[in-house]
């Protein structure tokens, strides 16, 4: 089937992960009208390209979240949850201080 094909030939030569809906459905459109392409399978195809390229957005986003916490974590470098759970140790620390403090 010619939608196939061309399904085939636009996820291997296209990074899916960069499509957007207007570049999908330039595309589609200008399948339509060379007429290579019915209605029902260009509607198909945008929704499923969409979805593919939706998918590979959050692929990419986990693997560099992954890359750059394992980053850190070689680097030896505080998360912002680590200087957060710092930070509210040091202001209870303080409180008791001056708790203390006041107390004398």
């Amino acid at each position: 089937m010619m939608i196939d094909l061309i399904k085939k030939a636009f996820y291997t030569g296209i990074g899916a992960a960069e499509l957007t809906k207007e570049k999908i459905e330039d595309l589609a459109k200008e399948l339509a009208d060379k007429g290579k392409v019915s209605e029902s399978d260009i509607k198909k195809f945008v929704d499923e390209a969409l979805s593919k390229s939706e998918e590979r957005k959050n692929e990419l986003k986990q693997q560099l979240e992954n890359i750059v916490d394992e980053t850190m974590k070689r680097m030896n470098l505080a998360s912002r949850d680590d200087l957060a759970a710092l930070e509210k140790r040091l202001t209870e620390n303080i409180e008791k201080l001056q708790e203390k403090g006041s107390e004398e």
